[in-house]
Formats: structure tokens, C-alpha cells, sequence
């Protein structure tokens, strides 16, 4: 009797090397179609998309595929060796013995089969790898048909042949389904285990193996599987099941395998978002470089702490390339100190504060209105507005008499900035910030007067890229995450944007944001702002210091920063000069550490004057001689206090315009003022002037009187020719008017 189990072995083997036979007639030419090692190794995808630097250097790993989670590709070297151990001894022993097929297994398994025995099974690892390369060979749940088997057996010698084992057994492991979405070993590892896969210990990898054979078992069937593999790791040792069965608990549960890691994250957001037009690559390559963002991202976080107890805990940088537009450090929050870390504080829309001065005096340039010599008269203003008078203060709440604008605009004076508007008229600063590509969202008339201060919305990459149109001489242009490619030249300069501001007046207005005396009356002359090569810097922070900011440039670099709260709650006690200031100028002397940065030259035409200013109050000049710069025309030696600025700024104020009432203003009459006696007036500047109501004249000169009528309308200033120059709405509202003919 002892022999016939042998007999039968024998004969179960070559059944089923006959069916074997019989499989590559019918299964040959499938099994042929298999794809080689490289081909399998160069298609496989990861679930995440890696961001990369200019220079190909890693920066952030961002999840994209929900459906998976599978990592980057591992060598077979790169793979503990108790691992491979641990598969082998689990899977299939004799894996570096056999052609493929296990033949000894087979038979084993058949003559099992036969006496209804319960065994391991026959599959190989590379069967199981020819299963994972094949849709056709896979195990389904109702287990695989004869045909099935027959056609992975065939795969498997194929691949046996073809493939060397260190290939099949790295292919195996990249490939094969762990547990939930986990497939191969990087994710596993990563996700189970918190470390890369040549880590893994003897206790890590009998889990590992473990799972293999029942990735979706309970955590306890799974420990027992795993300290029978541990057993087999370490022959002859005392193996502590009830320590691995804890152990093996913990981390099934746990995911340390973040969706998004790195110190790019709202980069790798942005880039993928326009990647997804066309197939997601593996890698992204940005114009961010890694050893600038990494400081960028330390040392908001290093201010930030310093700021605690300040009621700030959110911050945002970004740094243009000024030529090219490429962005070279994209820092949306402060991470971990941010209850709103998603939130992306360089796209995000804060008030501008002070950072919009700049381009209200460089418009005032432009348009001959003033000149950086020319004085404005920082005091107490009321200026009437549909919503009732407004009164600009300054940041320390005093006023500082008759300044030149170099030191209003380098002192950073609200008063005199909102004199300036006046002249230039917020529609004229609305159309000309739009133009400067700032995402203004409501009209000139809506912010009025306040626009001088900052009171629209902006963001900190259109601010800093406005900013940079400075930096370039007042021509615009559009910023890149993405290199930009022209012909076979990488990263090439941006084609040459329109230009939105006078070369000239751009030049005057980075001339005073660099001058650290323009800035004493305010700042002090030790300001942080001070850098000891040449920049051009501006702050600004917003209403109830919600925002703060600090925006400037170099020869080459265009820094923004900004500081507050995501949530929009003030700050405390956090000042231009304390909150963004210090980022910015760690920035800038990251940046120039070993490169240099001089002054532009001044644009044809431009050349100092020496000017000299008149007395003040006091008696004494009102600032000292110096050598300033004009624009063509416009200079003269001496300037004195309630000139103006002398007849070029007389021009100015002189500008057709409705002063009063403000557009949107709403007249409400009283019904116990007989309707006769209440009048409408208006005001405005200029000469040879008439108004219309409606479309119809009904006064001429620079001020009028309207009897009000109930409704809306439309106020019109026009010169003697009939062109409107200056247009209003109101309305009327009153119910003690009696019907009748409408007043004219």
C-alpha cells in the first residue's frame, strides 16, 4: 500500500504536465503577448504626483489618483532582505529551484485535491505575477477555471524564461495587492509602518508577507499568519505571537502615508489643477527653487513664532524672477500654525493697505499732476461722500505739515495720498490699477476716496507681479509656475507685456521707495527696511490690522509678503515695519547673499535737478536742498508751501470735476420744508462749464443749484463744446412734493 501514494504522485504529475502540454498549444500564443521587465518597470504610475524644482530636485508628493494607492517603484536593492526572505518562505520556497511552475506543489496539490485535504496551493510567485500582469489570469471570486490555470502556468514558465528572478521577484513586489487600496510594497510600507521599504525588520516583514495571503482578514488572523512566518524568519528563537498580534493591531490601523507631503503643498495644488487637461504625468517640473523655497517656508514659520501672543498665525510669500516672470518661492500658509493651512494665502483676496500707493503717485507722475519734489499738505481733511464725510488719519494719527511727495509716499502719509486721488479721481486710479492687472471686483465709484488707502481687495502674487511691472519700467507681463519653452531654449523670458505705466514716472516712484531718508519720518533710518545693496520696498497693512504687507523689489527679484490671519481677525500690535518686513528682508538677503544688485539707470532724457524748498511754519525750510529727479518738463529749482507744487501741480487740481455731491449720494427731502426752499447745490473745478440733469442743461459755471424731484438721476459737468467731462448719479427721495410740472 506504501507505494501506490507514490504511484499516484507520480501520475498526477504527468497529468498534469500533459495538461501543461496541451495548455501551450492553447495558450501559447497569449502567454507570448506578456510585456518585458523594462516595459513593466517604465509603465508603472504611482498614485501621487511628484512636484519637482527647476532643477529636478523633489518638492512636494501630492495624491492624485483616489482610486489607488501605489508608490514610487523599488529596486529589489532597495527592499529589506527579510522581506524578500519573508515572501519566499510564504509564497513559494523553491522560487529560485523551479522553471515557474512548481511541479512538486502541483502534484502535491492534485493528490490534496483527490483526498479532499486542505494544502498551500501550487501558485508561484511568478504565476501570481504572470496573474497580475494579465487581467485574464487573475483570480476572480469564484476562483480561476481549468483554462485559466492552464494559461497562467504557461505565462509563468514564459516569464521564468524571458525574465531573470531578482526582475520577477522586484515586479512581484511592486505589484501585488497588500491590503484595501494599498498596492505594492512602497505605499505598504509607507502607510503600515511609517518608513521606506529597506527598513522593514523581521517583524515588519512577516506582516507584510502575511497580508499577501489575506490582504482583508481580521487583524488577528493576520498576526497568526505572520508569527508562522516569523517562525521561519528566525528557525531555532523564541517568537512572542502575543506581542505581534498587539503589534500587528497597531499598525493595521495605522496611515501614516500622508496624501500630501513636501513644502509645496499649495504649489503642487495649483500645478496639477493645470495639468489635468491632459493625462496626469508621474512628476511636474516647476520654475520653484528648492534651497530658496525651503528658507522661504523657515523663516515664515521662525517670524511667525516670534509673533505669538500678537494674535497672528498666517502667512503667504511668493518671489517673482523680474525678467522672466517665473515664480522662484510659492508659500501659501504658515502649516501647522494655521487653523486654515489650506487656505492659500497668495491667491487669497486681502485689503491692499498702503501697498497701492505707489501706483497712485506714479499715475500722478505720468499725468504731470506732481512731481516727487512737488508739496502736499499733510492735515486734517473732510471729504464729503455718499456715505457721509471722510476723514483720513495717518498711521501714527498726527500730521506732518507740507511734505515733498518723495516723503509722503517713502513716510507712507494717508492724507496727502488722498489729495493725490483727488487730482487723478478714483476712476482714473480704478482703470489704471486694472490695468496693472489687480483683480478689483468693484468700480472706482464704490471704493471712492478710500482707494487711496487700500481698500480694495487684492491678492499677494497680483500685488507682487504688479510690483514687478515697476521693477521693469512700467511693463507688464504674466507670471509661470510651469518653465516656459521656446524652441529648444528651456526656461526663456517672457515676451515682452504691454506697457502700463511711463518708464519714466516708474523709475521716480522706485527711486523714493528706495530711499531710506523718504522713509524716516515714518520708519525711522535703522528700518528693517533698509537692505545694504539696492531695493525698492513698500508696506502697507489694512483696516483693524487685518492685513499686513510688504512688497518690493531688486535688480532682479520681486519679494512679496504678507502676514495676518485667514480668517480675517486683527492682529495685535503688528506694524508694517514688525510683521511682513522682517520676512521680506530675509528674503532679499537670502537672495543677494552672493549676488549683487544696483540702482537701474535712469530712462533717456531723465537727469538730477537740484530744487530747493520754501519756508514752513517754523520758518525753516520745509525739507532740505537736494538733487531730485523730474520727468521731461517738469522741473523747476523751488517749491513753497501753498503753491502746490507750483503751477504744474495747479494743473492739476484745476481738472474738470464734479466735487460735490459725491456719485450715489441720496437726497432725502423734508415735508415740513416747503419743496421751494430745498435746494440741491453742486460743485466742481474748472472753467467754461455747464450742467445737465437728465440729459438737459439747467445751470452753467462752477456751481449750481437744483430744485430736487423725486427719482434717479444723472448729474453731467460738460465744457462749452457739450462733452461730458465728469458724470454723477443721485437720487431723490420725498413724499411731500406736490404733483405737478417738473421743475427745469
Amino acid at each position: 500500500m506504501t507505494a501506490w501514494p507514490r504511484l499516484a504522485a507520480r501520475l498526477t504529475t504527468r497529468i498534469a504536465a500533459g495538461a501543461l502540454l496541451l495548455g501551450v498549444l492553447l495558450q501559447g500564443a497569449q502567454a507570448q503577448g506578456l510585456p518585458g521587465f523594462d516595459e513593466v518597470r517604465a509603465s508603472h504610475r504611482a498614485s501621487e504626483t511628484l512636484v519637482l524644482d527647476r532643477d529636478g530636485a523633489p518638492l512636494h508628493r501630492l495624491r492624485t489618483d483616489a482610486t489607488v494607492r501605489r508608490g514610487d517603484w523599488v529596486s529589489l536593492a532597495d527592499i529589506s532582505p527579510a522581506l524578500r526572505t519573508a515572501i519566499v518562505l510564504s509564497e513559494d520556497r523553491r522560487f529560485y529551484e523551479h522553471s515557474g511552475v512548481d511541479w512538486r506543489a502541483v502534484s502535491a496539490a492534485a493528490w490534496a485535491n483527490l483526498w479532499n485535504t486542505r494544502t498551500r496551493g501550487a501558485s508561484t510567485l511568478t504565476m501570481q505575477l504572470a496573474g497580475l500582469l494579465d487581467d485574464d489570469w487573475r483570480h476572480g471570486p469564484g476562483g480561476r477555471s481549468m483554462g485559466q490555470k492552464v494559461g497562467q502556468a504557461v505565462a509563468a514558465t514564459r516569464l521564468d524564461a524571458r525574465w531573470r528572478k531578482d526582475q520577477i521577484l522586484e515586479a512581484y513586489l511592486n505589484l501585488v495587492p497588500f491590503r484595501g487600496e494599498l498596492v505594492g510594497i512602497d505605499a505598504l510600507s509607507r502607510t503600515l509602518f511609517g518608513k521606506a521599504p529597506h527598513g522593514l525588520d523581521d517583524r515588519e516583514a512577516a506582516v507584510a508577507s502575511a497580508l499577501v495571503r489575506a490582504p482583508n482578514a481580521k487583524p488577528a488572523q493576520v498576526a497568526q499568519r505572520a508569527c508562522g512566518v516569523l517562525r521561519a524568519l528566525q528557525p531555532g528563537e523564541t517568537v512572542d505571537c502575543l506581542g505581534l498580534d498587539m503589534y500587528a493591531q497597531a499598525a493595521l490601523s495605522r496611515r501614516a502615508f500622508a496624501a500630501s507631503d513636501g513644502i509645496a503643498p499649495h504649489v503642487a495644488r495649483q500645478v496639477v489643477r493645470a495639468s489635468q487637461a491632459g493625462a496626469l504625468p508621474a512628476s511636474v517640473r516647476t520654475t520653484l527653487r528648492a534651497p530658496l523655497q525651503r528658507f522661504a517656508v523657515q523663516t515664515l514659520d521662525q517670524h511667525l513664532r516670534e509673533l505669538a501672543g500678537r494674535q497672528v498665525e498666517d502667512g503667504a510669500i511668493v518671489v517673482l524672477d523680474n525678467a522672466s516672470g517665473e515664480v522662484l518661492a510659492w508659500v501659501g500658509s504658515s502649516g501647522a500654525l494655521s487653523r486654515a493651512a489650506e487656505v492659500d494665502g497668495v491667491t487669497a483676496l486681502r485689503q491692499a493697505g498702503s501697498t497701492l500707493k505707489p501706483f497712485l503717485y506714479a499715475q500722478a507722475l505720468a499725468e504731470r499732476r506732481l512731481t516727487a519734489a512737488s508739496l502736499l499738505e499733510d492735515s486734517p481733511t473732510h471729504i464729503p461722500t455718499s456715505g457721509g464725510l471722510y476723514i483720513p488719519q495717518n498711521y501714527d494719527r498726527q500730521f506732518k505739515g507740507w511734505v515733498s511727495v518723495r516723503t509722503a509716499l517713502g513716510a507712507s502719509l494717508n492724507v496727502p495720498a488722498v489729495r493725490t486721488l483727488g487730482m487723478v479721481s478714483p476712476d482714473a486710479f480704478h482703470r489704471q490699477l486694472k490695468a496693472t492687472g489687480l483683480p478689483l471686483r468693484e468700480t472706482g465709484d464704490y471704493y471712492g476716496f478710500s482707494l487711496a488707502l487700500g481698500s480694495a481687495e487684492v491678492t499677494l502674487l497680483s500685488l507682487t507681479n504688479a510690483y514687478r511691472t515697476l521693477a521693469n519700467g512700467g511693463r507688464a507681463g504674466e507670471t509661470t509656475l510651469l518653465p516656459r519653452t521656446t524652441g529648444r531654449t528651456p526656461n526663456a523670458p517672457a515676451a515682452r507685456g504691454a506697457q502700463v505705466f511711463d518708464a519714466q514716472a516708474a523709475f521716480v516712484i522706485g527711486d523714493i521707495l528706495s530711499d531710506t531718508n523718504a522713509r524716516a519720518r515714518t520708519f525711522g533710518t535703522g528700518s528693517v527696511l533698509a537692505t545694504r545693496f539696492w531695493t525698492a520696498v513698500k508696506t502697507g497693512t489694512s483696516k483693524d490690522m487685518r492685513d499686513n504687507w510688504a512688497v518690493g523689489w531688486s535688480q532682479r527679484y520681486t519679494v512679496g509678503v504678507w502676514v495676518g490671519n485667514a480668517s480675517g481677525a486683527p492682529m495685535h500690535a503688528v506694524s508694517g515695519s514688525s510683521g511682513a518686513a522682517p520676512v521680506w528682508a530675509a528674503l532679499m538677503g537670502f537672495l543677494h547673499a552672493h549676488e549683487p544688485s544696483r540702482a537701474p539707470a535712469p530712462p533717456a532724457g531723465m537727469k538730477p535737478t537740484a530744487v530747493r524748498f520754501g519756508p514752513g511754519a517754523d520758518a525753516m525750510p520745509i525739507e532740505a536742498a537736494r538733487q531730485e529727479w523730474f520727468l521731461p518738463g517738469t522741473a523747476q529749482p523751488l517749491f513753497t508751501a501753498g503753491s502746490f507744487g507750483g503751477a504744474l501741480a495747479e494743473r492739476g487740481r484745476a481738472t474738470p470735476r464734479i466735487t460735490a455731491p459725491a456719485s450715489g449720494t441720496i437726497v432725502a427731502l423734508d415735508p415740513d420744508i416747503p419743496p421751494t426752499r430745498q435746494r440741491v447745490r453742486f460743485a466742481a473745478e474748472g472753467e467754461g462749464l455747464a450742467w445737465r440733469m437728465d440729459g438737459r442743461e439747467f445751470a452753467r459755471g462752477a456751481s449750481a443749484q437744483w430744485l430736487p424731484w423725486p427719482g434717479r438721476h444723472v448729474v453731467q459737468l460738460v465744457d462749452a463744446r457739450g462733452k461730458v467731462l465728469d458724470e454723477i448719479r443721485i437720487e431723490v427721495r420725498g413724499a411731500g412734493v406736490q404733483v405737478g410740472a417738473r421743475p427745469r
